[in-house]
């Protein structure tokens, strides 16, 4: 479980890029964080992640404070996927997958096994696609090394910052379908960042539109269709879909 309280980022301009904004999403679940440019679904993340330190509120995993664990190992915790993978280009598959299982020692039989039951977990075949190098890749099988490397240590929380913003429409269908039926297996706790409307109704369980640094509305696809909280949202969700 991930639980959110009164989260704030303020900058020296006194200018609030997330202004107090909470929300809780429960094991197992797929949360969407949508808005458009500079509403602070980016710094949101990032602060869940530590990649950003926030200036007040409550980051909670489970039983565990962000305020009571370095960051480093905080961030060990957590799966993190990009967009476009950001596969390291002079590792093969088979070393970016197990790049935090190397940097924490792990043996080498942890690691070959583990490896193993990723790509097959992924649909890459080990004897394939284990030695390749991220250019002898598409972008669709980038994208799901980028997943595996993730889930590498077994974390119990994934974040997704627009994982398939950068893909085709064919192959951001398909690799959707994959997510849903990946985390039915998995049941990992997912915060993903979209600005695709569509891609949230399909994927997401709990949506989360942002503007200007807070939470305009949340719930899921029938909250934002039957009932928008306001103009805005009827617009965004109309002008999005």
């Amino acid at each position: 479980m991930i639980k959110i309280e009164k989260l704030t980022k303020e900058y020296h301009s006194q200018v609030k890029a997330v202004d107090g904004i909470s929300f809780t999403v429960q094991n197992g679940q797929i949360a969407a964080i949508i808005g458009t440019s500079g509403c602070g679904k980016s710094t949101t993340l990032k602060m869940i992640n530590r990649l950003i330190e926030p200036t007040s509120g409550l980051i909670q995993i489970n039983s565990e404070s962000s305020k009571e664990i370095d960051p480093i190992t905080w961030r060990r915790k957590i799966g993190y996927v990009t967009q476009n993978a950001g596969l390291l280009p002079h590792l093969t598959v088979k070393q970016n997958i197990s790049l935090l299982a190397s940097v924490l020692g792990k043996d080498k039989a942890y690691i070959n096994k583990r490896v193993l039951e990723l790509l097959e977990l992924i649909n890459l075949p080990e004897e394939e696609f284990s030695g390749k190098y991220p250019a002898e890749l598409s972008g669709g099988q980038r994208q799901r090394v980028g997943i595996a490397r993730a889930l590498m240590e077994n974390p119990d929380i994934l974040l997704m910052d627009e994982p398939f913003g950068a893909l085709d429409p064919i192959t951001r269908n398909s690799l959707h379908d994959e997510l849903l039926d990946l985390n039915k297996k998995l049941k990992k706790t997912i915060i993903m960042i979209t600005h695709d409307m569509e891609e949230a109704f399909k994927l997401a369980s709990i949506i989360i539109l942002m503007d200007k640094g807070t939470i305009i509305q949340m719930g899921d696809k029938n909250d934002f269709l039957k009932r928008p909280a306001n103009k805005f949202v009827e617009d965004f969700v109309s002008g999005s879909l």
